[in-house]
């Protein structure tokens, strides 16, 4: 599989290049771009885009390995980042996990059977006062109980 950006993508990131002194400074929003055209960032756009800024791969990737908002495989429409950090355990973030695993039919990680819904753990979502909390695309839920997510995912609109 090969990447490229669009021709429309290519000139938004020609024009995000030239806001900054350093090419490499275009690399958060050049993967942003990436990832809304093809949905996650595989190898191929790694390369793509590192040969594009003129920077070494390795970089690419450790920035794509290091912040959770990068998908390393295709994902559902929706995805869900469920907290698993100790405020959200405390509060029971195992048993939404379980809940999710069982009413999505797919694990971590996973696309559900319809392709509506993927999910992983992440480290934190910076909102512990309302733990167990989880993300759902660009939405944040908290207080999290089964019941809630049940009515969460049943009002999720494709």
């Amino acid at each position: 599989m090969s990447f490229e950006y669009t021709p429309e993508n290519l000139t938004k990131l020609q024009e995000m290049v030239g806001r900054y002194r350093v090419k490499r400074a275009a690399l958060l929003p050049a993967l942003n771009l990436a990832q809304q055209q093809l949905g996650y960032i595989s190898p191929e756009v790694e390369d793509y885009v590192a040969g594009l800024l003129n920077v070494p791969v390795v970089d690419v990737h450790e920035v794509v390995t290091f912040y959770t908002l990068y998908k390393q495989r295709p994902s559902g429409r929706h995805h869900i980042r469920l907290c698993r950090n100790i405020s959200c355990w405390l509060r029971g973030s195992e048993s939404i996990e379980g809940y999710l695993n069982q009413s999505l039919g797919a694990g971590e990680g996973e696309v559900s059977q319809d392709g509506r819904f993927s999910w992983e753990k992440v480290e934190c979502l910076g909102a512990c006062e309302i733990a167990p909390m989880l993300q759902l695309d660009d939405d944040y839920y908290g207080s999290l109980t089964r019941e809630k997510v049940e009515e969460i995912l049943k009002n999720v609109k494709d």
